[in-house]
């Protein structure tokens, strides 16, 4: 691990071959059916993945300039192979990259971030101040899955797991003097509780989507807040009908908590019943219209 950790010769042809391995990698697990909502391809929504791969580039880099350069290539190499890797099988096609504007932005930001990142390396009390905002970030994502994985065990637990072991390695590796070890290490754990607490206070992830809008061809009818809707099995959320003014119209909003299926029923002014099958995803769901008044 120590070796991992500032003792790698990180010449420009590993950073390079290691982008195009991990871009390719991720773009894959990004469509596959059997990764879907799966640790595999958390890669490609969240960053604790390419947090590690920014460290490593960063302590196995000989200057300041040096670890901005190859972390910039890095990442200017890997995200768009992402995006290039699911145009034959996107929908979209090469319209996917209109997603990869967001990626860009980082790996703008990765340059002064690798320049800054190698004087973690000067093993200085401030070295973990660099750090910490990482750590914080790393946090964040824990919180996040953990409330996943309350309404969806154990999707995402490698991806937790992975989480808190670099979150305990980062300050133990990249630091020689031991105050700074267990300074970092206690900033870490303090995160962690934090989050943890936070997380089990808010309880499992709740989804926000708008489900179908009036007049849309999933709905399939006209509809306003004379009418009420409901979930056949209330454990699964909230659902309601909101009137939004950017569009001038009426829409079904619903607050998911759990995955699985259960139906939407809207009822009339006059009582009759629009039943909807809705398949309920970690991220996304599937609802179609199955039954309608006689």
């Amino acid at each position: 691990m120590k070796k991992l950790f500032g003792e790698i010769d990180m010449t420009w042809k590993k950073v390079i071959l290691i982008a195009v391995i991990a871009g390719l990698y991720t773009g894959l697990m990004a469509f596959l059916p059997a990764a879907k909502d799966t640790s595999f391809a958390d890669i490609s929504i969240t960053f604790e993945v390419w947090i590690l791969f920014g460290i490593l580039i960063i302590v196995n880099s000989g200057s300041p300039l040096d670890a901005a350069l190859k972390c910039f290539v890095f990442f200017l190499i890997s995200q768009p192979l992402v995006y290039l890797v699911q145009v034959p099988f996107n929908v979209y096609g090469w319209g996917i990259f209109a997603y990869y504007r967001n990626w860009f932005l980082w790996t703008l930001f990765t340059f002064p971030m690798g320049y800054i990142g190698y004087y973690m390396k000067k093993d200085k009390w401030w070295g973990l101040l660099i750090l910490a905002p990482m750590l914080a970030f790393l946090a964040f994502h824990y919180h996040r899955f953990l409330r996943d994985i309350m309404t969806a065990f154990p999707h995402h637990l490698l991806t937790i797991l992975f989480i808190v072991v670099t979150m305990i390695i980062y300050p133990l590796y990249i630091f020689k003097d031991k105050k700074i070890h267990l300074a970092g290490l206690a900033v870490s754990i303090a995160l962690l509780l934090a989050a943890t607490v936070f997380a089990f206070v808010q309880g499992g992830s709740i989804y926000n989507t708008t489900l179908i809008t009036s007049g849309g061809e999933t709905a399939g009818l006209e509809f306003d807040d004379t009418y009420t809707v409901r979930l056949s099995d209330d454990s699964f959320g909230e659902v309601s009908i909101v009137y939004e003014e950017n569009i001038e119209d009426y829409m079904v909003n619903a607050a998911f908590k759990k995955e699985g299926d259960t139906q939407l029923i809207m009822t009339a002014p006059d009582g009759g019943e629009y039943v909807y099958q809705i398949t309920v995803y970690s991220d996304h769901y599937d609802i179609r219209r199955i039954a309608e008044p006689e």
